[in-house]
């Protein structure tokens, strides 16, 4: 039998995968939790082979859960699924220890394939997933962002720069707004300016925004 936890915010998502997975005749849901610290709880007391992992959650996210799994937990194989596909969220899961990263729109027999891979010590993705994989290996590696910027800092000034305020920023980005307050001070000393449009005319001039 296969042990899955399974983690996901949303109760009908959660309560549904359970369900889907009580059917499999080799897998044995060993509990379920709402989020990321809930999870980590869990493995502390239930022997498990895979953890099914959501990634926007409160408290503690899908990917900060799966690190801390994959430091703590090393023989727990960790599955994404999740409704985004975007090369950020597929970088961040990767890079944190995840084997496996599925969309929401995977079926039972999707999902259950890729839990049996991981439990057998392989890495599965699905279709789309794999697709960005592949075009993100083939592209060439992308210019680091100017005046010691990083990634995350070059993506708010880009946000300022096509005019959204601290909340849109946020939204955009899945951060709360006290993050980016945080961000938008350190990339005003970094890049030497003090107010938006002379941060806006920075971007345009290091081609971080067009026209």
């Amino acid at each position: 039998m296969i042990r899955i936890v399974v983690v996901d915010d949303q109760l009908v998502m959660r309560e549904g995968l359970v369900a889907l997975l009580d059917l499999v005749d080799d897998v044995e849901v060993v509990g379920d939790a709402g989020d990321g610290s809930a999870a980590l709880d869990l493995l502390a007391t239930r022997a498990a082979d895979v953890v099914l992992m959501d990634l926007r959650m409160p408290v503690m996210d899908g990917v900060e859960a799966t690190r801390r799994i994959a430091a703590h937990h090393p023989d727990v194989a960790v599955v994404v699924l999740t409704t985004y596909a975007d090369d950020e969220s597929i970088a961040a899961a990767l890079q944190a220890g995840a084997r496996g990263y599925l969309t929401k729109d995977a079926g039972r027999a999707e999902i259950t394939a890729a839990l049996r891979a991981v439990a057998a010590g392989q890495s599965t993705f699905d279709a789309t997933v794999s697709q960005r994989i592949v075009a993100a290996l083939s592209s060439p590696a992308p210019s680091p962002p100017p005046a010691g910027l990083t990634a995350r800092e070059a993506e708010v000034l880009t946000l300022i720069a096509q005019g959204l305020g601290n909340a849109d920023i946020a939204g955009a980005l899945f951060i709360g707004e006290t993050t980016v307050k945080t961000h938008i001070n350190n990339l005003f000393a970094k890049i030497d300016v003090r107010t938006r449009p002379e941060a806006i005319r920075y971007a345009y001039r290091h081609g971080l925004a067009s026209p």
